[in-house]
């Protein structure tokens, strides 16, 4: 049975506030869970009886603890709970390697569902790396984990000021992904170099994308205004990769 002051805790890392005080962020569902679990990055456990039971064997050394449906609900941070609820540690930061690889930076990116597409995304197509803006959405938000489907176990995100950090690589090609510029379908596939995504409505500010060196965009051939984020890098990295 959990006591009320845990369901509290647990309860509060819906909030960045309290994720970022405590280090510790929310994934739940039985293939993320288990994805994370494989990864040897879940801290602690919070499952039905069936689940737990099931799953015995990827819960040895892990603090686990068995729940009721009620229970399950109350710290679940989503509409229909799904069997299992884990805790993990934030990951550690680390600087992103521009050396022979490709790495997306997003720019303004708000929808928790898009971030956590966007970086299941970068998995399919095998970028390690996303650089996002301080004003992205925090990628340890319930919303975000939940849409990676576990991607967030393999693919590096971290946050910085993009201008600045655009300032600092030499000999580095970005490309800037915007309405008007080179047909993708005719662009070589770049060994390394950055791909800068910006927000749907917004676009890409032009403080940013005069640190580019290329102009890329995806042609239109309908009448719609512009591409959801996620479905746009899909299509970018379909032919960069």
């Amino acid at each position: 049975m959990l006591v009320k002051s845990r369901i509290k805790y647990i309860q509060s890392l819906g909030q960045k506030k309290f994720r970022d005080q405590s280090g510790c962020f929310i994934a739940e569902g039985p293939k993320i869970v288990q994805e994370l679990l494989e990864a040897g990055l879940v801290k602690e456990v919070y499952g039905l009886q069936e689940w737990i039971m099931e799953n015995s064997q990827l819960l040895t050394g892990i603090e686990s603890h068995e729940i009721t449906e009620q229970e399950l609900e109350k710290i679940s941070q989503v509409k229909t709970p799904n069997k299992v609820l884990a805790l993990l540690n934030q990951f550690s930061a680390q600087e992103p390697e521009v050396t022979n690889k490709l790495i997306l930076a997003l720019c303004g990116i708000q929808d928790p569902g898009n971030l956590g597409t966007i970086i299941r995304i970068a998995d399919w197509f095998g970028v390690e790396q996303v650089v996002c803006s301080e004003d992205t959405v925090d990628v340890y938000n319930p919303k975000v984990v939940q849409s990676t489907m576990g991607s967030i176990a393999r693919v590096k995100v971290l946050y910085k000021n993009l201008e600045d950090w655009l300032d600092s690589l030499t000999e580095t090609t970005v490309y800037a992904t915007v309405l008007e510029g080179a047909d993708i379908r005719t662009i070589k596939k770049p060994v390394k170099g950055i791909i800068l995504v910006g927000n749907e409505s917004q676009g890409i500010p032009e403080s940013l994308l005069a640190k580019a060196n290329m102009r890329i965009t995806i042609p239109r051939k309908g009448g719609a205004e512009s591409l959801n984020a996620g479905v746009a890098t899909g299509i970018v990295l379909s032919h960069l990769t």
